[in-house]
């Protein structure tokens, strides 16, 4: 059995119109320069064939990778999750007790995370989204990641935009 993937709506929609795309607009356009490289004679040297069946090998695994992910879906509804604690769908903002600074996450399953984002989408299973999911506003999680540890305090809890 697959695993399950965490995905907000969004992210389901953006994985729906990325396999639209490439099932009825890339696929047809492999489809033609494999055909123009056939066109061309002797496979065995053919390097535009070769290339095209390389491109065509990807798309496919591709298109099979997104298919799956979104069989395998559970699509959290932001609307049913509460903002009492942090959970996948949520808008976190937690001060860093070192530097003082403040900082917003958005934790999300992790095909969705993009941490260069503003405010920073980060994956539930990431080190920093692992520590916070289930904590409450006012709670104070100190996190190891590869190079330090990170202490943070949860100034609030909110759904995202």
């Amino acid at each position: 059995m697959a695993d399950e993937v965490l995905l907000t709506q969004e992210g389901y929609d953006k994985l729906e119109a990325e396999r639209d795309e490439l099932v009825s607009v890339r696929r047809k356009e492999v489809s033609e320069r494999l055909k123009e490289a056939i066109s061309y004679g002797d496979l065995s040297e053919n390097a535009e064939y070769d290339a095209a069946k390389n491109e065509q090998a990807e798309l496919e695994e591709r298109i099979h990778k997104l298919e799956t992910m979104m069989r395998n879906a559970t699509i959290v509804n932001e609307k049913d999750v509460k903002g009492d604690k942090v959970n996948v769908g949520l808008k976190v903002k937690v001060k860093d007790m070192d530097d003082k600074k403040s900082k917003e996450f958005i934790i999300v399953g992790s095909n969705e995370s993009d941490p260069f984002s503003d405010p920073a989408k980060i994956s539930n299973t990431s080190p920093v989204g692992r520590s916070l999911l289930g904590k409450k506003k006012g709670d104070k999680v100190e996190i190891t990641v590869p190079d330090k540890i990170l202490r943070y305090k949860i100034e609030s809890i909110s759904k995202a935009e």
